[in-house]
């Protein structure tokens, strides 16, 4: 955000005053006024026109503190006097005036959040679109967030599971049940209070909460199972009233009728009235809310008036029962509940005017309504008892209640105390007669389906864009809720255990009762109050569930972290969430699909359970990692408490179901990884980066310690790269072979290295490191990049080096690209860097990985099927040779690739007992290959090996030359003069001088020949190898460094008599050995033969000899490898033969297509110990 201030300056008449006037005019958003007289004159008058850019924060909204800035809010206050304030006007551009900053704090508004603004933007469909301004939020404590928590809170479970959990789990059980649940909201809650007092929550509630506490991947993670908790929860609702509907108030409208079947039939037929009537019900709540939220809200206060009459009621009753305890009573035959349907006396026979009649009941259990019918045995055995279903509190019935009674699926209802008579193995007949437990209890179930009735305590913190102070009320309306539903449940577990025959409780659809609701029973003044108070109270929780789960899943899908799901983030003109609305409806279906109350409570109990831990564990990390941000208003909470939390959650979730605990962590799990893998980026100073950081803050402390152990050796790799003028990276398959070698373990540092000084350069080194990131993330090499910037790249690639990694976590391996230009004039400096870095490296203990011809490597996309990596162990180095080859094979471009081990024998070695140890070192380092010995015996020096240490030597003393001032040029070149024997032609001094000018001047022109390119299998000389340098101005002339400029008589030999002069050729192609080469004499003959071998530094010649044989040799063997790694040696100890060290490199290799120099680090890196 800018504002552009444009004010004319004339060159006449006007004072500083009135522009300055004129300034503060347009800074406080007014129009710049002007005289009339003056007007014309100024408009002709020369101007210079002064330009004010401000520009604004351009951060994203969250961690702006301009939280709902608007533009023109932003011009009005960003003010900038230029006179009092000159001293700061260098960062008017990037940093906003404290005024400006406070005036935005001051006219911050949020938008109530969940549908609210959705109902304002029906409302306003038919106004016309001038912006209105927004009131600030009123609710207080009481109406924004008490009053929601207990509507969310008390539901479905408290009107139709309550009391049979108490039958079942007895008093004491279900009370633990209440108190282990509420402890755990409770402790959730303060947890959920100092988070939602850090700072201002907006749209998302909890799910906000938990993202921006513990990251994108968490928070999506958990914003989903919150989003199906919710989800579930209305199907639960539905389900609950589809109960009340079909059960107590019109069971007659059933569809698929109850009447005359039993068992498994009469189970069926009631799941699939719940399933049809269910569906109906989910499609009309859906139409509600898609037509209009607005009524769901107006109704709201409706529902919530029903929740707390029907409340009120159980306690009236509950009152009453200690005064005048109602008429309920139960009909016992033995100790055996019945069904009281189709008899209205409970006896077996009444006695009348005209005697004994028989009663309903006897017609039931015996075939005819005679006295002397036969009768079912057990009924006929056993009285029949009528007892009252509400004795009363002061009835003394609750000890009775105080332990559980847990029944298999199928078993009878029955009273305890009470004696029967029954025979072990009578059959159960008419079953249908009496009531039954409909599903197997036990006390881990209780507390699955228990769980959700104290969910709910979010709506607060979701409603925090309504409150006046959100800080303020979260915190007392949510602990408040929770107090007080809390005191209701377990005083109501009291009440429930003292009034109610056990029985009864246990009768979990009131089949004893004439099919009453067993709490309505207890209800005053009447058992309907309960029965449509709890109806329409659980028709308005499943109204708000299908209300907020779509806002829930598109505040995630805005949020862009799961890219499947941005489709659901889209909706109506006014932001009605439609998508997420029909993917909510489809969800909930499944649920009222399984049309099991007591089956679906335990699933939104799972995802619950999990939102509340991660609140816990947000809470926890965020204070334990004191980040600087944490300082919430809400100062009542501990990290203990928050643990305590949070493991109550994870424990609750394997007692309610371990399964369904499982499958939602599975669920979570795939959802944290798919976002981890696929979802956006997000940065939101989650307390899992904290943690990540002091993770790290640990485990480097820890790597401090010592280096590591050679079996925790891998190399951690810091890749030098070169950048072109563009930035892009000049070398990408250097990361590819990265990857190849690293598989994504261990460090991985990619650096380069610019030239000039930082302030000039900072957007270049930006671009550098956006470069290397771009790269790296095409070639899936996991790691850190480093961009160096000095007045030299030979400096910058030695900060590189010295100042990469942090701690315990740095290199240990350079992995560099082999110069390929270096022998062109203008590249000189290119190989000296090289040669000093290698110097660097062994100075500091470093492994060197230097691959050549980097260009032939296999991309991450190849596969070789077949081939051979050789290994060509020369000196020991630490076992790098052996660990590289086996890293390598590890990947899948290398991983059909056999290694085979080559070492060199001298004459002394015994090459067979070499192979057995060596065979022998490899079975204890448990790595395959093939190991061949190659015997080296003492050869000759041939005559080649002259020609090309002197050819070498010569290109040595002109790219000297090349590097030397004029003055110091005439001083080497007259040392060098006084030095030769015979290859200087002293007469020739100035003409020297006149071909290193010529050079000097034209350095585009002196272009090198390559004679290095020949293979060595055929080492017979050629005109280029005598041939040195062509110059533009003597095209023809063969000048060698001694002679630049030999004169043409000397010059007219051709070199065809020259190789003549020296040797003569073997038929088979090969030079023959010079005479006596062995022997001193040998090779006096041999300079007196060619004079200017007799200057050449034998230390030299014995190098070039040796890198010619061994060429020989490899590449007779590894030619056709696909990488051939060996051994490279170490720079000359004086820097007077660097450019040598490089020709004996470029001999070693030649011919060679695939190269992987190393050079150990001085230590060993891999061991035959476990």
């Amino acid at each position: 955000m800018s504002q552009r201030f444009t004010v004319s300056k004339s060159d006449g008449d006007r004072c500083s005053s009135d522009i300055q006037g004129e300034v503060n005019q347009l800074f406080e958003g007014d129009e710049p006024t002007t005289s009339g007289g003056g007007g014309a004159g100024r408009e002709d008058a020369a101007s210079t026109e002064v330009v004010v850019v401000m520009k604004g924060d351009n951060n994203p909204k969250e961690s702006s503190p301009f939280i709902n800035s608007s533009d023109v809010a932003a011009e009005k206050s960003q003010q900038y006097d230029g006179k009092n304030m000159a001293l700061f006007e260098e960062e008017m551009d990037t940093s906003p005036m404290v005024s400006s900053l406070l005036s935005s704090l001051a006219n911050y508004s949020n938008l109530p959040q969940g549908s609210k603004e959705h109902e304002e933007a029906e409302n306003n469909e038919a106004e016309s679109s001038r912006k209105k301004p927004v009131k600030a939020p009123q609710l207080g404590t009481l109406m924004g967030v008490y009053l929601p928590c207990i509507q969310n809170i008390f539901g479905v479970i408290l009107f139709l599971r309550m009391t049979w959990l108490v039958g079942i789990g007895g008093v004491i059980g279900t009370f633990v049940i209440v108190f282990i649940c509420c402890t755990t909201t409770m402790l959730t809650a303060i947890s959920m209070s100092a988070i939602a007092t850090n700072g201002v929550v907006p749209a998302g509630g909890s799910y906000y909460m938990i993202s921006r506490s513990l990251g994108p991947e968490f928070g999506g993670a958990v914003g989903i199972c919150f989003y199906l908790g919710t989800t579930f929860a209305g199907a639960m609702y539905i389900l609950g009233a589809i109960e009340l509907l079909l059960i107590y108030i019109a069971p007659k409208a059933a569809i698929f009728p109850l009447e005359g079947l039993e068992g498994a039939e009469a189970e069926a037929a009631l799941l699939n009235n719940m399933r049809v009537y269910g569906t109906i019900l989910l499609t009309s709540m859906a139409t509600v809310v898609f037509v209009g939220v607005k009524y769901v809200n107006k109704l709201a206060l409706v529902f919530l008036a029903c929740v707390i009459l029907s409340i009120l009621a159980v306690y009236a009753g509950v009152i009453k029962t200690g005064i005048d305890a109602p008429d309920f009573p139960v009909c016992l035959l033995g100790n055996r509940t019945l069904v009281w349907k189709k008899f209205d006396v409970c006896a077996k026979t009444i006695e009348s005017a005209n005697g004994t009649v028989t009663t309903q009941l006897w017609r039931m259990f015996c075939d005819s309504p005679f006295l002397n019918a036969t009768c079912d045995k057990y009924f006929a055995d056993n009285n029949v008892t009528r007892v009252q279903g509400i004795p009363g509190i002061t009835s003394g019935i609750l000890t009775e209640n105080l332990f559980g009674n847990y029944y298999e699926k199928g078993d009878l209802v029955a009273k305890t105390y009470v004696d029967s008579v029954e025979g072990v193995d009578d059959p159960l007949t008419n079953s249908n007669r009496y009531v039954l437990a409909d599903i197997t209890s036990f006390f881990t179930l209780l507390v699955g389906i228990y769980f959700p009735s104290v969910t709910g305590i979010m709506a607060g913190s979701n409603r925090s864009g309504d409150l006046r102070d959100a800080q303020k009320s979260i915190p007392i309306g949510t602990i408040a809720a929770i107090t007080t539903t809390s005191a209701v449940y377990m005083s109501s577990v009291i009440m429930f255990g003292a009034c109610i025959e056990g029985v009864v409780l246990r009768d979990k659809f009131g089949e004893g009762v004439n099919g009453n609701l067993v709490i309505g029973t207890l209800a005053w003044p009447s058992p309907w109050v309960i029965v449509i108070g709890s109806f329409f109270s659980t028709c308005g929780a499943g109204l708000q569930s299908l209300t907020g789960a779509p806002r829930l899943m598109q505040a995630i899908a805005k949020d862009s972290i799961v890219p499947a799901l941005r489709i659901f983030g889209h909706g109506k003109a006014n932001g009605e969430p439609t998508w997420s609305l029909l993917l909510t409806a489809c969800i909930c279906e499944s649920g009222i699909l399984i049309a099991s109350l007591d089956a679906v409570a335990p699933i939104l109990s799972m995802f619950f359970l999990m939102c509340y831990m991660f609140v816990n564990l947000a809470c926890a990390l965020q204070t334990l990692l004191r980040t600087p941000n944490w300082r919430p208003r809400f100062k009542f909470y501990h990290w203990a408490l928050s643990f305590l939390g949070m493991s109550l959650c994870l424990t609750l979730m394997f007692i309610c179901s371990w399964y369904y605990a499982i499958v939602a962590m599975v669920i979570a799990g795939s959802i944290y990884k798919y976002i981890e893998f696929a979802g956006a980026e997000k940065e939101w100073g989650d307390g899992i980066r904290g943690l990540s950081l002091s993770a790290a803050r640990f485990a480097l402390m820890r790597l401090e310690e010592g280096p590591p152990h050679t079996k925790n050796w891998r190399p951690q790799l810091l890749v030098l790269v070169n950048t072109d003028a563009e930035q892009n990276v000049e070398q990408p398959r250097l990361l590819s072979l990265t990857n190849q070698l690293k598989a994504g373990k261990g460090l991985t540092i990619v650096g380069t290295a610019l030239e000039g000084t930082y302030l000039e350069n900072s957007d270049r080194a930006q671009r550098a490191e956006q470069a290397l990131h771009k790269l790296m993330e095409t070639e899936k090499l996991k790691g850190f990049c480093q961009v160096t910037v000095s007045s030299n790249l030979r400096d910058a690639t030695s900060h590189l080096l010295q100042a990469s990694g942090l701690g315990g976590l740095r290199h240990n391996a350079v992995l560099v690209s082999w110069p390929r230009n270096w022998k062109q004039a203008d590249e000189h400096q290119t190989w000296r860097n090289f040669i000093e870095l290698v110097r660097e490296t062994t100075a500091a203990h470093l492994a060197l990985l230097v691959p050549k011809n980097i260009a032939a490597f296999p991309s991450n996309g190849e596969r070789f099927t077949e081939g051979h990596i050789d290994v060509w162990w020369i000196v020991h180095d630490g076992g790098m040779l052996m660990l590289l080859p086996f890293l390598l094979r590890q990947h899948k471009v290398w991983r059909k690739c056999k290694m085979r081990i080559f070492t060199v024998a001298q004459m002394d070695d015994n090459s067979i007992q070499m192979k057995k140890d060596l065979t022998t070192f490899l079975y204890h380092l448990r790595i395959d290959a093939m190991v061949e010995v190659v015997e080296m015996h003492d050869s000759d020096i041939s005559a080649y090996t002259y020609e090309k240490t002197l050819v070498m030597e010569q290109r040595s003393q002109i790219l000297k030359q090349i590097n030397l001032t004029k003055t110091e040029r005439e001083r080497e070149i007259q040392s060098i003069t006084d030095s030769s024997r015979g290859s200087i032609r002293r007469k020739n001094p100035a003409a020297v001088t006149i071909q290193l000018s010529v050079t000097e001047d034209q350095p585009g022109g002196s272009k090198e020949e390559k004679p290095e390119e020949e293979s060595a299998s055929s080492p017979v000389s050629s005109p280029a190898q005598v041939q040195l340098i062509h110059d533009n101005t003597t095209p023809t002339s063969p000048a060698t460094p001694a002679t630049p400029l030999t004169p043409a008589t000397e010059g007219a030999q051709t070199p065809g008599q020259q190789v003549q002069m020296t040797w003569t050729e073997k038929c088979d192609g090969e030079p023959a050995k010079p005479p006596g080469a062995a022997t001193p004499e040998g090779i006096k003959d041999i300079f007196n033969m060619k004079p200017e071998w007799e200057n050449l530094n034998q230390s030299n010649v014995r190098r070039m000899h040796t890198a010619l044989r061994l060429n020989e040799v490899i590449i007779k063997k590894s030619s056709e490898a696909k990488l051939v790694l060996l051994n490279m040696p170490g720079p000359p100890k004086n820097r007077t033969g660097d450019e040598n060290y490089m020709e004996f490199l470029e001999v070693l290799t030649d011919g060679l297509n695939r190269v992987l120099l190393v050079r150990g680090g001085g230590r060993e890196v891999i061991t035959i110990y476990s």
